[in-house]
């Protein structure tokens, strides 16, 4: 759902958190000087239908909410799928990006180096360059998942015109997180971008939690219920399921559950000239 009020760019902000989870609610000290507003925000409800995505045969419904020109983290795009029953979301060889499976809806196999693996809501599989990676819907209803994918540093540096080949590294062992039951996945030890962690955060109707990070992006996605999204500087959007938002490093945002909201949450690291810069 489209903001109430447009986004402003703008700089400085109130005092920054350090974690994603539930904070208490600001005060009026808290908030001001105003910071920017969200980064991007958007819902399903137009998505695209797309045939052959990555080879596979059938349609994959398909929406893309921020991308680099919306990131200031080297992210390449937070992006929602779907497919149908029966549906393939081809399998392909990162070689330059590191991205998450995020399974919102339905079930289905993730597919990694050859090999299925089955999945279900809360499933989060993470793929490191070098791997083969695909999905395909066993279930009689659609498999929805949330994608984010983020350059590897290697392919940070040349783009960046650096004089660097990246190697693509030799394929991994199979990562793949109960997000819902362990609540909070760090990606150290597979990914070396600037991915670092998924949560789960749930508010209670009624309740609010404020959200912000001093040093990273966060990509928030409306996994079930209905609310509100309010940035320091004032600017409101409605939120509701397969809503996606995101935030920029250095700002918060207070989110108040008008029914039990259940958020999904990645931590998504910005470079320290650009959090200096604000």
């Amino acid at each position: 759902m489209s903001p109430t009020a447009p986004a402003r760019p703008g700089s400085g902000g109130p005092r920054p958190l350090d974690s994603p989870r539930t904070q208490p609610p600001l005060t009026p000290a808290d908030t001001a000087p105003a910071a920017p507003a969200f980064s991007s925000i958007g819902t399903v409800t137009d998505a695209a239908t797309v045939y052959g995505v990555h080879g596979a045969a059938g349609r994959t419904r398909w929406k893309c909410f921020a991308g680099r020109r919306q990131l200031a983290s080297p992210t390449e795009a937070v992006e929602w799928a779907s497919i149908p029953p029966g549906g393939l979301s081809g399998e392909h060889r990162h070689t330059r990006t590191e991205e998450i499976y995020l399974i919102l809806r339905g079930h289905g196999e993730f597919l990694f180096n050859g090999r299925p693996h089955p999945v279900a809501p809360g499933s989060l599989a993470l793929t490191a360059p070098g791997n083969v990676h695909g999905l395909r819907n066993t279930c009689d209803t659609d498999l929805d998942w949330w994608v984010i994918e983020t350059l590897a540093p290697g392919t940070g540096a040349v783009l960046s015109g650096a004089d660097h080949t990246p190697e693509v590294p030799a394929m991994g062992d199979i990562a793949i997180h109960d997000l819902f039951a362990e609540r909070t996945v760090s990606t150290a030890g597979v990914f070396t971008g600037p991915l670092k962690s998924v949560d789960v955060t749930d508010v209670d109707a009624g309740r609010q939690c404020v959200l912000g990070r001093s040093d990273a992006e966060l990509a928030v996605f409306v996994h079930s219920g209905e609310g509100r999204v309010t940035a320091a500087d004032g600017t409101t959007a409605q939120l509701a399921a397969d809503t996606c938002v995101t935030l920029g490093a250095g700002t918060t945002s207070t989110v108040e559950a008008g029914s039990a909201l259940r958020l999904l949450i990645v931590t998504l690291a910005v470079p320290q000239h650009a959090t200096e810069a604000k």
